[in-house]
């Protein structure tokens, strides 16, 4: 899969499916996508590649307290992906900077509380008040939709 920019100063490839596709509607997400939620998509760190420019990170606390590296373009803005710390295997991808997100189907909701009142989850998305604690449950859902992409055991 490929995707960049708004721009096209940045772009990137993946080279794995991803781990996960959800929604974030807490409060700082609505602000920094300026909408109604961020739509997340962990990748593994080793599977992602910047193909072209260079982003440049932004460094904030989440709402949990846990330090994030926000990178985007310097030009146009758009917020590519993320680095958290304690998760350094992974980093989380703004899904809507894919280059196709025709298939894009949310495996849960996170943070529910503070979802806009017209916000409806995805049929079959497990909803979280906050923030789940670990993705264990969500990975085996998010492989269960997509098993052309995941070895069955």
């Amino acid at each position: 899969m490929t995707g960049g920019c708004q721009c096209g100063a940045i772009r990137y490839e993946i080279m794995s499916f991803p781990l996960l596709l959800y929604t974030c509607n807490c409060t700082d997400c609505q602000r920094q996508t300026g909408s109604a939620f961020a739509l997340n998509m962990p990748i593994r760190y080793g599977d992602f590649r910047i193909l072209q420019g260079e982003p440049h990170g932004w460094h904030h606390t989440s709402p949990n307290g846990t330090p994030v590296i926000s990178q985007f373009c310097a030009g146009c803005g758009t917020r590519i992906y993320g680095e958290r710390a304690g998760r350094s295997e992974t980093v989380s991808l703004r899904a809507g900077t894919l280059d196709d997100t025709s298939w894009l189907m949310p495996a849960a909701h996170f943070f529910m509380r503070s979802a806009q009142p017209w916000v409806q989850a995805a049929a079959g998305a497990e909803c979280f008040e906050t923030q789940p604690n670990g993705w264990g449950s969500l990975l085996q859902a998010w492989r269960a939709m997509w098993p052309e992409f995941f070895a069955q055991t």
